[in-house]
């Protein structure tokens, strides 16, 4: 799924045909960095790129005084056909990717145990942080916001009080969870792998 890839070809498809600038303004005007992946700077390429495709076309090239030319692209038919299955399927498709944290909590350095509680503190105060920081984007933004732009900025903030919550958890279960490496080194320790 490439949310650039919607963002543009659903642009087009709206608004009628545009120059690169036009895309990128609409996407800061949009706040899109914010609540999505897509960054502001990557609209030039990835319009290069849709056009390779066959996705957009070039429909003429303008003008205006001493600017430079720009180029202006309209969706093709194949660009329409591939919106609506980008549109669907980021509606269906389920989006998580693993997090290497998963995997460094399961292959613990024992020597690093009792260094486990200040890291996992610090972990928890980054996502405080984060929190912080998209509620109070999301409260300066939400005026200018769809009903529809309005939920999927907060998404992000019921994600990271998701992961804070989870991680509390964690931290929470910190002293089974030295215990049990304690255990796991002892028993490989007295039967060593040949």
């Amino acid at each position: 799924m490439s949310s650039i890839r919607l963002f543009i070809l659903a642009f087009l498809a709206d608004h009628g045909d545009a120059y690169g600038h036009q895309v990128r303004l609409k996407a800061e005007e949009d706040h899109v960095h914010l609540w999505t992946d897509i960054s502001v700077g990557s609209v030039y390429g990835a319009m290069k790129r849709l056009a390779a495709e066959g996705l957009i076309r070039e429909v003429r090239v303008e003008r205006r005084g001493n600017l430079p030319e720009r180029q202006v692209y309209g969706i093709t038919d194949t660009g329409r056909a591939a919106l609506a299955e980008l549109r669907l399927a980021g509606l269906r498709e389920v989006w998580m990717k693993p997090d290497p944290f998963d995997l460094a909590l399961t292959r613990l350095d024992p020597d690093q145990l009792d260094a486990l509680p200040d890291v996992l503190a610090s972990r928890v105060d980054d996502l405080k942080s984060r929190l912080d920081q998209k509620i109070t984007q999301a409260a300066r933004a939400d005026p200018f916001l769809t009903v529809a732009e309005h939920y999927a900025l907060t998404h992000s903030v019921h994600r990271l009080r998701a992961e804070i919550t989870w991680l509390e958890e964690i931290v929470a279960a910190l002293p089974k969870i030295v215990a049990d490496e304690h255990e796991r080194l002892a028993r490989s320790r007295a039967d060593p792998v040949t």
